[in-house]
């Protein structure tokens, strides 16, 4: 299931007393929002923001044009509303994962383990948070490295504590493990392929190997 698709809330009772907000019409409201992020996410990670218009999108959703800047007033706010949510999640699901660890090598491998699942699971929406998506917007991308920075702040704190030979240089280590990880969903086929948590512990026995 997509990290997006869990999100996306049920269907709340219509009807409220009179004189109040009607719980049902704001719950259809951030509903639709929902529906529209989820539809944004599919186009522009196949054909980037410049080939994806918001007349595409309220298409895709049944919607007018005018009617989309209702929920979001450009492209790039989805772009960061969709990233936000996709990162959130894997966040989420990593310090699940190493919750109730506590040796080291253990935790890192649990992170690496949920970071690639949830990864896989974000389908063509993972060209999204690509380090590389859009690099020639400078703003957009300012603010979505942003978010990917407060994530990896979570495998920053694993590898510092890993009990490592001298010189060992852990901010390479670190990118070596990400970088790795990061590129499993260019060539990944789940009908062919290890699962994701053989592929993520194999990266990290790789690495501890390395280093005895």
């Amino acid at each position: 299931m997509s990290l997006l698709k869990s999100d996306i809330s049920a269907k709340g009772p219509a009807g409220t007393a009179a004189g109040q907000p009607a719980q049902g019409d704001s719950t259809r409201r951030k509903n639709k929002r929902e529906v529209v992020l989820l539809k944004a996410a599919e186009l522009i990670a196949r054909h980037g923001i410049d080939g994806t218009s918001m007349r595409d999108i309220a298409t895709a959703v049944d919607m007018l044009p005018g009617s989309l800047y209702y929920h979001f007033s450009s492209k790039e706010e989805m772009v960061l509303a969709i990233h936000e949510r996709v990162v959130g999640e894997m966040t989420r699901k990593v310090e699940q994962a190493i919750e109730d660890a506590r040796l080291p090598w253990d935790r890192l491998e649990r992170a690496a383990v949920a970071h690639l699942e949830a990864l896989l699971e974000t389908g063509n929406m993972v060209a999204i948070i690509s380090p590389h998506f859009e690099q020639h917007r400078i703003e957009l991308n300012r603010e979505l490295r942003a978010q990917r920075n407060a994530y990896e702040v979570m495998f920053r704190g694993l590898f510092d504590a890993l009990d490592l030979p001298e010189g060992v240089d852990r901010a390479l280590l670190r990118l070596q493990l990400l970088g790795a990880l990061n590129w499993v969903p260019v060539w990944y086929d789940p009908g062919k392929d290890k699962t994701a948590g053989e592929i993520a512990r194999t990266f990290v026995s790789t690495i501890r190997a390395g280093l005895d």
